[in-house]
């Protein structure tokens, strides 16, 4: 792996050795006019490389989710460029942008999003089944398998714990097979042991399947599973660090007014 510069950021040559699964450059989100202009992310530029998983964090209003919204083609950005596998979304139609988002990210959201009158299995495989893809029987197995969904496939939503919910979204994620990965605070209605199986499965996709994940958390054990983690705050990018532990990262949030004043 490449070493972090004395910034704490990547050295450029991470650019030429690993490829880029998602990129943000001089992006910018502004919310109303006049005296009630919000700017949400202020000229945000950052990538994100295949195969690591980063963890967004920042303090509430800080821009976190709404450069995630972005990237994922849920929102979109009022200038800069938003590129995911080299594709740049802000030239895209609505329908090219909804196609992407079907067949080229998937999503773990705090809330499950699962379709209660169907099966864990007919969950899992909704997004290819909508596109009108069959799925890879032997990768499908192997993400079941994995997540120890096996004997829960023929249970609907309601015969599942929380815990086995986000599993099946993790599933349904990953079965596509996408260019990437994100999850907005995906730990958020789990309990910590819960939480923990979750966050293991995403670092698990990134070792084992070298899978790009993106999440953003306000949880510094959640960020710790991360390679690295990128802090915004005021609509910018004011820090990142690699290898976090719980530790360092409740650390560095809470001197984070200190470096944004600097």
């Amino acid at each position: 792996m490449p070493q972090p510069g004395a910034s704490g950021k990547l050295d450029d040559m991470s650019e030429s050795t690993f490829a880029v699964a998602a990129r943000a450059v001089d992006l910018t989100k502004v919310y109303g006019e006049g005296d009630n202009v919000v700017h949400a992310l202020a000229g945000v530029s950052v990538d994100f490389l295949t195969g690591e998983f980063t963890a967004i964090m920042g303090p509430s209003g800080s821009g976190k989710s709404t450069l995630m919204h972005c990237l994922a083609g849920l929102d979109t950005a009022s200038s800069g460029s938003v590129q995911v596998g080299g594709t740049e979304l802000t030239s895209l139609s609505d329908k090219q942008i909804t196609e992407l988002r079907r067949d080229r990210i998937g999503f773990v959201f705090q809330a499950f999003n699962l379709v209660p009158t169907l099966t864990a299995l007919e969950n899992i495989t909704l997004p290819l089944d909508i596109a009108g893809r069959k799925p890879d029987q032997q990768w499908l197995d192997t993400v079941v398998d994995r997540l120890g969904l096996r004997p829960r496939l023929d249970h609907r939503p309601t015969e599942l714990s929380g815990g086995q919910q986000q599993r099946v979204a993790c599933a349904r994620a990953l079965v596509g097979r996408p260019d990437i990965i994100f999850g907005d605070e995906p730990t958020g209605n789990l309990d910590s042991r819960s939480g923990a199986e979750v966050l293991s499965i995403l670092r698990s996709a990134v070792n084992d399947f070298r899978q790009t994940v993106v999440i953003v958390t306000h949880d510094p054990r959640a960020a710790s599973y991360a390679d690295r983690v990128v802090f915004l705050a005021d609509g910018r990018i004011v820090d990142e660090m690699r290898g976090p532990t719980a530790e360092t990262v409740m650390d560095k949030m809470i001197h984070l007014d200190e470096l944004v004043g600097g």
